[in-house]
């Protein structure tokens, strides 16, 4: 049981590890508490004391998460804010544009697109430049490579139990959701999850926070068994749909926990027959 001061002094120091130094703490609470008056109060003690506080993740775990869901929803002015708190936090640039990668395949490029020059105008400020160097292209692939990269990925993901043979493999997602199925296959498992800027930990945690916080419950039931064959804990899991309560509202976190819990008693129970 925490007393309310505990509360105030962790939003406190979360906004101090957000910030890396850049602003004095204490003051921007009183700041946010006189501006937007019980807005400000709980956004200091509740999401950032309480929150960012927890123990099942680390914050540089919760900035992974939330730089998601804000990339996700568009809420670019609180976006930026959050970027530069993901650096702060661990993060790293690569990291950080990696979010965005896997947001345009499961939320759609126009947030994406939408996000990256948010994150464009944060690396301008941080290097102190009007323009940034010329970033480095995708692997051009073509698709025997794509194919074989989509099967590897989705042996891991589906723990063996799809086709050894690429093309089989890819056979099975087209006849069962046709134009759908190639492109998930193609550039979903062969591009996206392929790619090693972000450990397939993290991968599954940024996409779990997009398809709950999207409300896509069939998918999200997929991917939290996914996200287990990838590493992440049950806990860590069930602590997204926690953070999404500040981020998302209680109706989406309760609906992600529910489907969490639910997949959780399944596999218990295919475990004990």
């Amino acid at each position: 049981m925490k007393r309310h001061s505990e509360r105030r002094a962790g939003g406190i120091d979360t906004l101090r590890t957000l910030s890396g130094g850049s602003f004095d703490p204490d003051r921007a609470a009183r700041a946010m508490v006189r501006r937007h008056g019980a807005l400000g109060t709980y956004g200091v003690d509740h999401i950032l004391g309480n929150l960012w506080n927890r123990p099942t993740l680390s914050r540089r775990d919760r900035s992974l998460i939330v730089v998601t869901f804000l990339t996700t929803i568009g809420a670019t002015d609180e976006l930026a804010f959050h970027i530069e708190g993901a650096l702060n936090h661990g993060l790293t640039r690569d990291e950080v544009e990696e979010i965005l990668l896997q947001v345009a395949g499961y939320a759609g490029f126009p947030m994406a697109m939408a996000a990256s020059r948010i994150v464009d105008a944060v690396w301008r400020k941080l290097d102190g430049v009007e323009r940034l160097p010329a970033r480095q292209e995708a692997e051009c692939l073509d698709d025997d490579e794509r194919w074989r990269r989509a099967n590897a990925v989705r042996s891991v993901m589906w723990g063996g139990r799809n086709a050894d043979d690429p093309e089989a493999d890819r056979d099975a997602i087209v006849e069962y959701l046709g134009g759908v199925g190639e492109q998930a296959f193609d550039f979903a498992f062969g591009e996206l999850w392929a790619r090693d800027a972000l450990s397939k930990r993290d991968r599954s945690l940024v996409t779990v926070a997009i398809l709950a916080i999207s409300r896509c419950t069939d998918e999200l039931k997929i991917h939290l068994r996914v996200g287990l064959n990838h590493g992440c804990t049950r806990a860590e899991l069930e602590e997204v749909m926690v953070q999404l309560t500040g981020y998302g509202g209680f109706p989406k976190a309760v609906e992600g926990l529910r489907t969490a819990r639910a997949l959780f008693a399944k596999l218990d129970e295919r475990a004990r027959s």
